[in-house]
């Protein structure tokens, strides 16, 4: 009798190799499943997007329909938790945009965690939100005309209520978030949303994330790009580009030693040349098109 043949037979079940396999294989499914646009539908979309990439610290009342408990949207909660509520002068619930879990669609898993909320006791905490079919559009929970009143922290010593003596170890866990954590800024100014300026290290960064379509916008860019515009004045550069959320979020290098106000008006400015870019309905020319063939090839995907 012949040997069966081993070929195409796979890995051992159980076995390193194996559970590889099923984890990039989830991740695919995932990927496949996630929604484009999590917060679309929302005034807040921008800043949700920044909260939950890359701003470090920050908090905003959520502007929650038909709840009498207050809410307060933060980046990250301690341990990456989804949601939890405190007791403070009335029971206040928090969720976290940066967590642990979530599913694949970043929308609805703010929408459970608020529900959550609702009904959760001072102390609880929520590990995952877990959405299911029942579980609302975020648009349905959260006033979908409503902006963030965000303040932005330089440390974490929010995570700690006022008045309250913490263990050790809790404080140990806020002192080693805080060593780690990159001074930021959102951009105050006429017609800027989602502006964010950090101070990575060596340099610092603009990072806004902008509403319009990814093609409208990379359209714009190449536009202004060809014009010699596509920057922020003296001390800026430039950097590429991500797509995050079905947003196109473009990124310029700045001279860190000026301070956050200081890029204030150079991108107003930008904006405006953007808007001018944004309006023009004609196909691009020569030089626009290659403008726009190497701003993509500075482009990344976050996911």
């Amino acid at each position: 009798m012949a040997k069966k043949s081993k070929r195409n037979s796979g890995p051992k079940q159980g076995s390193a190799r194996a559970e590889k396999l099923a984890a990039r294989q989830a991740e695919r499914e995932a990927a496949a499943g996630a929604v484009n646009r999590p917060f679309e539908g929302l005034a807040a979309e921008c800043d949700l997007v920044a909260l939950r990439e890359f701003v470090p610290s920050a908090t905003a009342p959520l502007p929650v329909i038909g709840s009498d408990r207050p809410v307060t949207l933060a980046t990250v909660l301690p341990g990456a938790v989804a949601a939890l509520v405190r007791d403070e002068e009335t029971a206040t619930g928090f969720v976290g945009v940066q967590v642990q879990a979530h599913s694949a669609d970043l929308g609805a898993d703010l929408a459970a965690s608020v529900n959550w909320i609702k009904d959760a006791a001072p102390g609880d905490a929520l590990s995952a939100a877990n959405p299911d079919s029942e579980t609302p559009a975020v648009t349905e929970v959260v006033d979908p005309s409503a902006l963030l009143d965000i303040t932005v922290h330089q440390n974490f010593n929010w995570w700690i209520p006022e008045g309250v003596e913490t263990d050790p170890e809790v404080a140990a866990t806020v002192q080693h978030a805080n060593s780690a954590i990159m001074p930021s800024a959102r951009l105050e100014g006429d017609g800027l949303v989602a502006a964010w300026w950090v101070d990575a290290g060596e340099k610092a960064h603009l990072r806004w994330v902008r509403p319009e379509s990814e093609d409208d916008l990379m359209l714009a860019l190449a536009r202004v790009h060809a014009t010699g515009g596509l920057h922020l004045g003296e001390g800026s550069r430039y950097a590429g580009s991500f797509r995050t959320h079905g947003l196109l979020v473009p990124v310029f290098d700045l001279d860190r030693e000026k301070h956050a106000n200081e890029w204030v008006a150079a991108t107003v400015e930008l904006g405006e040349r953007l808007a001018e870019a944004l309006a023009v309905d004609a196909p691009l020319t020569s030089a626009e098109l290659r403008s726009r063939d190497g701003l993509r090839g500075r482009q990344v995907t976050l996911r």
